[in-house]
């Protein structure tokens, strides 16, 4: 007798809720309709549900999106590194209370190595006819970030070798859910055959009918709730083995258009306006946004940066500002709609001459209008680079006015998406300092309050 079961997939949603409610209804009535026949179903999500850019996410720090995920009946979900460090380790913890899905995360731990209590290291789903399906799932791996917020993000593969032998003995297929991207899922692929199917995300890539390798199937639904996956596997009860694995995507474009989609959507905005609607200070004069420029906004955030890093100088792009910081009462809604940004302050120790360097990077004149994509930016435009608190004159380097030396040690303020390489190479290797869980909204506030614009 061959047994169907059926997997509904979704990743990297980012809180693009856009399409959930044409998720939500393809998922939940397939998974009726699976019951009706007689078969086996499971719906998953493999990280990067939350983004706290969405007013809603960030609202209810993202216990509105476990509750959408509770009325999707999904069954087996898993963090990425939105989940994992974007919030605090305390805001991490609670996020999933009131889940009625299994979280299964296979490499992280407290820093003692302690299994957080509100996560599985792996878990054993069982179908209708008794096949084992052992689960086991790995997120992006942050050490350094990871460290900052309590938390302690082990070495995929060593951790996956672990499980498998254990799997094995207790399964009939074995899935991972990996928030690892695709390049990883691929080298996963090719070193454990045991592996029956890999549910990709974190690089956003769309494998419409599924990619082979090896013996694993991969799958992988690309980014924002564009598409919905839909795997099947064909399992011979009296043999106990796989004869047909197969992959497919949905577009939700082209799924059937709910009555409600414009009222949830409004909906879910009031639900996070009216948990930020609480006063953060008062501000006594209009500070305007401007993108190619400095401004009275970018003068008012790099002191508000210096000072949170204790730093001598800062460097950041003036595309932050989303829209102007208006005089009167300022709310946290009116701050994250000005800054919505999961970034992080940092502060990088650096010589005089390669702040000089930086700074004559800095005026790449391609840089403003370019149309900047994750880091964490979530805004439009990359905007003008601004040097608050130091500029070169004549190859020379002044800080606050005061010349700096080639071999002066330099403290720089900045923003932890210039870390990555992507713009300033140099930042990788050198000394730095990453402050969470603070974002450069909260650096914002905490200015305002300590200024007692209350």
């Amino acid at each position: 007798m061959i047994e169907t079961i059926h997997f509904y997939h979704t990743n990297d949603i980012h809180s693009h809720f856009q399409h959930w409610p044409r998720i939500h209804e393809l998922v939940t009535s397939r998974k009726k309709w699976h019951v009706e026949e007689g078969e086996s179903s499971f719906t998953l999500d493999i990280g990067d549900h939350i983004d706290r850019s969405h007013i809603f996410t960030e609202g209810t720090l993202g216990k509105g999106n476990v509750d959408l995920l509770n009325k999707a009946l999904y069954d087996v979900v898993t963090i990425g590194n939105n989940e994992g460090i974007t919030l605090s380790h305390k805001e991490l913890e609670e996020l999933y209370l009131q889940a009625q899905f299994k979280v299964v995360v296979g490499n992280l731990t407290e820093l003692n190595g302690d299994i957080p209590s509100w996560l599985l290291p792996t878990t054993i789903l069982t179908t209708t006819n008794g096949t084992k399906i052992g689960v086991t799932a790995l997120t992006a791996e942050y050490p350094l970030f990871y460290k900052k917020l309590g938390w302690q993000v082990t070495q995929a593969f060593n951790t996956l070798n672990k499980q498998l032998i254990d799997l094995k003995k207790q399964t009939d297929i074995i899935i991972c859910m990996s928030h690892l991207g695709i390049h990883v899922d691929e080298d996963m692929a090719k070193q454990f055959p045991d592996i029956d199917i890999i549910f990709g995300a974190h690089t956003h890539h769309i494998l419409h009918e599924g990619k082979e390798i090896n013996k694993a199937l991969l799958a992988a639904a690309g980014k924002f709730g564009s598409y919905v996956g839909h795997v099947t596997i064909d399992f011979d009860l009296k043999d106990k083995v796989i004869v047909k694995k197969q992959a497919l995507l949905y577009d939700t474009n082209e799924l059937k258009e709910c009555s409600h989609e414009e009222e949830f959507l409004t909906e879910l905005a009031k639900i996070g306006t009216a948990h930020l609607m609480e006063t953060a200070f008062h501000q006594p004069h209009l500070l305007r946004k401007e993108w190619f420029k400095e401004s009275a906004l970018s003068t008012f955030f790099g002191e508000a940066l210096t000072t949170f890093c204790q730093a001598d100088c800062a460097l950041f792009n003036a595309g932050l500002f989303l829209t102007d910081l208006n005089a009167g009462k300022v709310t946290h809604f009116d701050i994250h709609q000005m800054m919505p940004h999961p970034i992080n302050p940092c502060v990088i120790e650096l010589t005089g001459q390669q702040l000089v360097d930086i700074y004559y990077l800095s005026l790449n004149e391609s840089w403003p209008n370019l149309e900047l994509k994750g880091l964490g930016f979530r805004g439009a435009v990359m905007g003008k680079m601004i040097t608050h608190q130091f500029n070169v004159v004549n190859e020379e380097l002044f800080v606050k006015g005061k010349l700096i030396h080639a071999t002066d040690t330099v403290r720089l303020a900045t923003l932890d998406m210039f870390t990555f390489g992507y713009f300033y190479p140099t930042f990788q290797d050198l000394p730095k300092t990453y402050f969470m869980p603070e974002f450069i909204r909260d650096v914002i506030i905490g200015y305002g309050q300590k200024h007692k614009y209350l």
